[in-house]
């Protein structure tokens, strides 16, 4: 470093370049190189010292150059490379083409230098450059706006550098007299994909590989139609990842087969690229939009397992946009315009050219060595294995499976026996296909369609017809093979199959011990060694997996040998216990809830799920479902969690499945927590209400008290406020003076919110005081941290910025370790406020941006504070006016809410000198609590154990409406036909008609207690609330445990809410 300068400290610009292909250079030019480098630097420093760039070494043709402001920093950028553009170079060929990366982070100079990982971080940007073109990070994005005069950015999306773990975001600086176009950043992922790793090597299929690869450059949908086991997937992931670099917004693959309803199709394109659903508005929409001007490509798998519903997604995505190209895998076409279908042939059993062995041979011979270890031991093409390859028709799936079974058997051996299994298949009487064209499985209800006649119907050829009749024979043979493998397994083996085939995933060694209660050992390495299961690592141990084909020919024997509802019922066993670890410590005891720990088991729930409502015990269903209660919400999903309990009542309502009272409040009130998150308030209101009349009937204060404790919420998100208070206030009083205090947790948080949007701080303050303990004494809710967040609020509102900071990074941590991203969202928020408050308004726009892009619900923590977010990022606006706020903002949208986390805990503490010691930034470890489960999971309602059923609703007491009043006449005042109209009008599921006849059934043992006494209609409200009258309060006799009306108390003890006369004095006044 020429000299001795003052290096910048603090928040520094770091720029490095060099020149392209410098070797080459050096090489192409010899002696006159010399000359070249020289003026190039000349160029480059005159640049840099004009913009106050100071120059901290140059080696060779590279240049370090610090900055302490990011925006001179791209000014020197873009004269240097205009100036290296304009110069009079000896020829066009000795062009110097200079690359350059800038980053911005935190550094200290040291004995003249950095040592700060920033600086590696700008040099792999630089190294991702291409000659001529300048990077940029999000980070100098952010510091630099605005941009220099005439200055563009392209967002060339997220990138992996070498050496980084996490991805960054890349822009190019554009201006005229800069180049342009340039191939993609030279990073570690040079382009997005999740195509799924492949264990084994592909085998063969060169000219099929380039012939399908022509076909998806020159058409938007490409179908790889054939039968299971006929590689589809395999050749498409294949041909997907040598296109990667084709696609500059990345390949992705989604997994269709592991998607329970069509309903969730869009949802489950939409959870690949982090997309959340927008209240009011259909997820396609959402996905159409934000893929209408990508240029990727989308691979579906196994669309036959949803085939309409695949159908529409696909239409929509390429009407939606031009650039979206798609690659799907079906045993059948969709019939869709455009569509292009490419019938995958089977593996060419012929020598190949030059007498190598034919791609079947090929794949037979290579399978068998890794049966046995890695070693051939002396097997090689022969006469014996050539009949084996013909008689399994090429298919892959029907290789691999004889593959195993050279493990044992000689290829002669081999070769007599599939001559004996498929000689009964060629006389038409092999008992595996149960007469379905295609040999179906009741394991896929597709493969029971007839196949064979919708592609005959298509044919207009018969050179067509006969392709068509061979790909059925095809598929026959490979459900030979199957059978034929299956018919090798000994009992426990082949009962392990069949009952591994309810498992949606795969499974590890204790779980396959649990569902055979015994040792599994033996059997499990039979399938392994017969490939019917396939091992994957997992960490340290290993995980088993079952093919889709075998998994659907699996179940159907599953059926056939009357274990269905056994193995089913099972697996539902299972969910609950692995629900019941993630709740509960080895001691039994509860334990923070961590929705991250829930991620895995999903996919396993909704196949159990599945059963539940169409097979097994709805109860037991509704007790799943309770278990992804928050996880549903917390990651947008309340939508599915609401169809998955619609599909439930109609279980429910066809089986006349008791339920008891207790469960049936819980289920309610989870009902109403789906919907408000789902934007359907008047639905949120109806199920609050049916809540409190089965807690009311169950006999249970505490119950009683968790219910009635949220029923502010309904009030708050129609803007209710004063109605909100006053019911808080009335929960709190009454569950304190029925000693359940504690159980109004959310009514005490309710309040405190309310009293915070009115300015009642100092009341706020006192009120979350004495909640923090209620909330440590709650598995369900500690790790939500909501005291402290609402304690932040409040500090905000004081202007005590210390008190803010350490609050609002408590919960942010919080939220984030346990996996609460939709609360996580109003943390976000937060801290944008308090950077805002605190002076740094750019990383406020940031993290509002970020907050508003991962945001996963409507309301968050709370309705009221969205009227609030506006407010501060009006006022953040006014500070950086219009270009420099979008800018952030839009900056902050690209971030992950893992990267919009961690940048609002690096947030600058504003008390560093004096620091803050009054809240630990470390998480609570879990107190001593709870007392045992008592259903599958724990108490009801105390975590989330949700049981539905769908009686008659109690009347909507705070509805103007008069159809609603009506609704409130006592039952035998009123009609019958109207009575029915009611209750339909309650029970019908989102987006569909009710049924009129089937409401006014009753649908089980509560329906008909109430069918036997119709005054209880009639007597809803007066059991559920305590009137007040307008001289006095007065208690009505009811169902036991009847709420004393709440007495006003200047201390805070919890409440019921008010009922319809309180609520229309409400609305009077």
């Amino acid at each position: 470093m020429p000299g001795r300068v003052h290096l910048p400290s603090g928040l520094v610009t770091f720029l490095f370049t060099d020149i392209e292909g410098s070797t080459r250079l050096a090489q192409m030019l010899g002696a006159g190189y010399r000359p070249v480098l020289t003026e190039h630097r000349r160029l480059l420093r005159a640049t840099l010292a004009s913009s106050h760039g100071i120059e901290l070494f140059t080696e060779g043709d590279s240049f370090f150059v610090a900055f302490d402001d990011a925006g001179a920093a791209l000014e020197a950028c873009v004269t240097a490379q205009r100036a290296l553009a304009n110069h009079d170079w000896p020829t066009p060929e000795a062009t110097p083409r200079v690359r350059m990366g800038l980053h911005t982070g935190q550094a200290v100079p040291l004995a003249g230098e950095y040592a700060s990982p920033e600086v590696h971080r700008a040099a792999r940007i630089a190294a991702a450059a291409h000659g001529g073109q300048v990077l940029l990070s999000a980070a100098t994005v952010h510091h630099a706006a605005p941009l220099p005069a005439d200055a563009s950015l392209i967002d060339l999306g997220l990138h992996r550098l070498r050496g980084f773990d996490d991805r960054e975001r890349l822009f190019q600086l554009v201006a005229p007299g800069l180049a342009r176009d340039f191939p993609r950043p030279r990073t570690v992922d040079e382009a997005a994909h999740n195509l799924p790793t492949q264990v084994t090597s592909f085998i063969g299929r060169q000219s099929e590989r380039a012939e399908l690869s022509a076909l998806l450059r020159d058409n938007r949908l490409v179908t790889v139609v054939g039968a299971g086991g006929g590689g589809k997937t395999r050749i498409a992931v294949e041909v997907a990842g040598k296109l990667v670099d084709s696609y500059p917004d990345g390949v992705w693959f989604v997994d269709i087969a592991t998607v329970t309803d069509p309903g969730l199709v869009a949802f489950a394109v939409a959870a690949v690229f982090g997309l959340r659903p927008e209240p009011g508005r259909p997820m396609i929409d959402t996905l159409v939009d934000y893929a209408a001007s990508k240029r990727m490509l989308l691979m579906l798998d196994t669309c036959d397992a949803q085939p309409g519903a695949s159908a529409e997604a696909i239409s929509r995505l390429l009407t939606g946009g031009s650039a979206l190209r798609v690659l799907a895998t079906s045993r059948e076409p969709f019939g869709l315009p455009g569509e292009v279908v490419w019938r995958i042939p089977p593996l060419s059993t012929e020598p190949a050219p030059g007498g190598g062995p034919s791609d079947a041979m090929a794949l037979l011979l290579d399978r068998t060595a890794a049966a046995r270890g890695g070693r051939r031991g002396g097997l090689t093409e022969s006469s014996e294995l050539q009949r084996v390859v013909s008689r399994l028709d090429g298919l892959p799936l029907a290789i691999e499976l004889a593959a195993a079974r050279l493990r044992v058997l000689s290829a002669s051996q081999l070769a007599e026996r599939l001559d004996d299994v498929l000689g009964t298949l060629d006389a038409g009487r092999d008992d595996a296909f149960e007469s379905t064209p295609m040999g179906g499985t009741a394991g896929n209800q597709e493969d029971t369609v007839d196949l064979n006649a919708a592609a005959l119907g298509e044919a207009r050829s018969a050179q067509t017809r006969a392709a068509l009749r061979s790909a059925t024979q095809r598929h026959a043979t490979m459900q030979a093979t199957v059978t034929w493998s299956y018919r090798t397994l000994g009992p426990r083996a082949a009962r392990l199959l069949r009952w591994l085939s309810v498992f949606a995933g795969p499974v590890d060694l204790a779980t396959v011990e649990w569902l055979l209660n015994d040792d599994p050992l033996d059997p499990l390495a039979v399938l392994v060694d017969k490939s019917m299961i396939q091992v994957e690592p997992h960490g340290a141990a290993s995980s088993y997996r079952i093919l889709d084909p075998i998994r659907a020919y699996a179940a159907r024997r599953l059926v056939d040998a009357g274990e269905e509802r056994g193995a089913r019922d099972r697996h539902v066993a299972w969910c609950g216990h692995a629900l019941q670890r993630v709740f509960h410590g080895a001691d039994g005891r509860p334990v923070t809830l961590s929705l991250a720990a829930l991620d895995p088991l999903a996919d396993e729930v909704r196949a159990a799920l599945r059963w539940t409502a169409t097979g097994g015990s709805a109860r037991l269903g509704l007790r799943l479902a309770s278990g992804l209660d928050q996880w549903w919400r917390e990651r947008g999903l309340a939508r599915e969690g609401r169809l998955w309990l619609f599909r439930l009542y109609g279980r429910i309502a066809e089986t006349g499945e008791p339920i008891p009272d207790a469960e049936l409040a819980a289920a309610y009130h989870m009902h109403s927590q789906h919907a408000a998150a789902d934007g359907e308030f008047a639905e949120e209101l109806r199920f609050a209400q049916r809540a409190e009349v089965a807690a009311q009937q169950a006999g249970d204060a505490g119950l009683l008290a968790r219910v009635i404790a949220g029923r502010a919420g309904p009030l708050i998100d129609m803007g209710r406020l004063t109605e909100a208070e006053r019911a808080s206030r009335d929960v709190m009083d009454w569950a304190n003076g029925n000693g359940v205090g504690s159980e109004a947790l959310v009514a005490v948080l309710s309040l405190a919110e309310l009293l915070w949007q009115r300015g009642a701080l100092d009341e706020a303050a006192e009120l979350l005081g004495a909640a923090r303990p209620m909330e440590a004494a709650r598995p369900a809710e500690r790790g939500r941290r909501t005291v402290d967040m609402l304690l932040g609020m409040v500090a905000l509102a004081r202007g005590d910025l210390v008190a803010a900071h350490d609050h609002l990074v408590v919960a942010l941590r919080s939220r984030m370790a346990y996996g609460f991203r939709g609360r996580a969202c109003d943390s976000l928020n937060a801290m944008a406020v308090r950077c805002a408050h605190g002076g740094d308004p750019k990383t406020a726009a940031k993290l509002f941006g970020a907050a508003q892009a991962t945001r996963t619900t409507q309301r968050g923590a709370g309705g009221l504070f969205a009227a609030y977010w506006s407010r501060e990022q009006a006022a953040t606006r006014a500070v950086l006016g219009d270009p420099g706020f979008d800018t952030a903002y839009a900056s902050g949208a690209e971030l992950t809410l893992e990267q919009a986390a961690a940048m609002a805990l690096a947030v600058e503490h504003p008390d560093l000198a004096a620091g803050s010691s009054r809240f630990a930034a470390e998480l609570p470890t879990d107190p001593d609590v709870g007392e045992p489960a008592t259903v599958l999971f724990v108490e009801p309602l105390r975590r989330a154990d949700i049981l539905f059923v769908d009686p008659p609703a109690p009347a909507d007491r705070h509805s103007t409406d008069p159809r609603t009043a009506e609704a409130r006449r006592p039952a035998d005042a009123r009609p019958a036909d109207a009575r029915r109209a009611a209750d339909a009008d309650r029970v019908s599921e989102p987006g569909r008609p009710a049924d009129p006849q089937r409401a006014a059934e009753p649908r089980h043992r509560n329906d008909q207690r109430h069918a036997a006494d119709p005054k209880r209609d009639g007597e809803v409200d007066t059991t559920v609330v305590i009137r007040e009258s307008r001289a006095g309060r007065s208690r009505e006799a009811g169902t036991d445990p009847q709420p004393p009306h709440p007495r006003r108390s200047r201390t805070y003890r919890g409440a019921l809410i008010g009922d319809a006369d309180t609520a229309d004095r409400g609305r009077e006044g």
